[in-house]
């Protein structure tokens, strides 16, 4: 048999990382380590609680510990990834950087904008700390970030998305359009309309009663590049409300897996994201995604086939494989807190513009000025 190469793991070894955390986000963090175990090995899980730590030691079978310090002096990870609460996250990561370890942090990395300013200050300038925005990495965003990267419908000017919300949703409109650290000025509303919510992260509720939900659009105009933001609450998981992705180029436009562009001054022409997933009817290669591709040429693979991750999962293994491999100077950083910090500056302001009903002008951050990675 020959290996795949994009699908061999690293030749080091298995990403050794330790996890602050013992909640849901925790729990996806050792699912996609037990379901590729050639990738990652959960060094050990710091607990506050003895009932936590009993439950993680006898469920996901991996060493428990009831501080950062026990877990470290147990067996030293490659980084530490933190996924804590919002309050609880600046703290954390602090922690993990006087120890003189790379963190991987859960977004966002504080609360609020002086949380973020704070954070910033203390350990900015550490080059130790990364962040887990994986929305980037999604197989289909990566496959349309390749394609308009490479020119495909030409410059981009305007992005409009309805799929998850704030700082998530900022990363995927500043990437898309390639601004940088510009900031915006944000225009805000919110809206609330009865809407059935049949389904969340707990499971069918067994309820079809339409509730009033909130719905929030927001403006944001980067100076030449404009984007629109949608998110109604419960969207990721709501059934009945499916998400979009436009963006418009000089050359085309993006609608969802849809491209359109002129090849020549006579000839439009349209393409489509095509999905290789196996498993369906008499394909025996188990159940997963193998690429992305459009016209024939491949946009993204997945490098974990055969772990049968669902696509969220893939990028969260993603960046963790990217987090091992800049750690081992191997790679690029893989989404560097300037980046995560600029991310949720602009969500908050779009939080402020809600809540005023006037433009925010975005005001300027210490990060502004850290550089930035190269695109992926």
């Amino acid at each position: 048999m020959t290996a795949v190469p994009w699908r061999r793991p690293p030749a080091d070894g298995p990403a050794c990382f330790a996890i602050i955390g013992a909640g849901w986000r925790a729990e996806f963090l050792l699912r996609i380590a037990a379901a590729a175990p050639e990738w990652f090995t959960v060094t050990g899980v710091v607990a506050r609680t003895a009932s936590r730590r009993e439950y993680l030691a006898t469920h996901w079978k991996v060493p428990v510990h009831a501080t950062l310090e026990d877990a470290l002096a147990a067996r030293r990870p490659d980084f530490v990834v933190v996924a804590v609460s919002w309050d609880a996250t600046p703290e954390c990561t602090e922690a993990v950087v006087r120890q003189g370890i790379p963190v991987l942090t859960e977004t966002p990395p504080a609360p609020d904008v002086p949380g973020l300013r704070a954070l910033w200050q203390k350990v900015g300038e550490s080059g130790l700390v990364q962040v887990a925005e994986q929305y980037t990495r999604m197989p289909g965003h990566a496959a349309r970030l390749a394609a308009i990267r490479s020119g495909l419908i030409g410059e981009p000017t305007s992005a409009d998305i309805s799929s998850t919300h704030l700082y998530h949703a900022v990363s995927l409109l500043r990437h898309y359009l390639d601004v940088g650290f510009t900031l915006p000025v944000v225009r805000a509303t919110a809206v609330t309309a009865p809407l059935a919510d049949p389904l969340t992260k707990d499971g069918w509720r067994g309820d079809a009663t339409p509730q009033p939900v909130t719905t929030t659009y927001a403006w944001l105009d980067f100076g030449g590049r404009f984007a629109t933001y949608t998110f109604t609450d419960n969207q990721w998981w709501n059934p009945l409300r499916a998400r979009r992705i436009v963006v418009r180029g000089s050359l085309g436009e993006w609608v969802d897996e849809t491209v359109v562009r002129l090849v020549d001054p006579f000839t439009p022409v349209q393409s489509v994201l095509v999905r290789r997933r196996v498993g369906i009817d008499l394909n025996l290669e188990g159940v997963d995604l193998d690429h992305i591709s459009l016209d024939g040429q491949v946009m993204y693979r997945n490098r974990f086939f055969g772990a049968r991750l669902s696509e969220d999962d893939v990028a969260v293994a993603d960046i963790l494989a990217d987090m091992a491999a800049w750690v081992r100077e191997s790679g690029p950083p893989p989404y560097p807190l300037a980046e995560a910090c600029q991310d949720h500056l602009i969500a908050c302001a779009i939080d402020d513009a809600v809540k005023s009903q006037q433009p925010v002008l975005v005001s300027p951050a210490p990060w502004s000025h850290a550089p930035r990675p190269a695109a992926t």
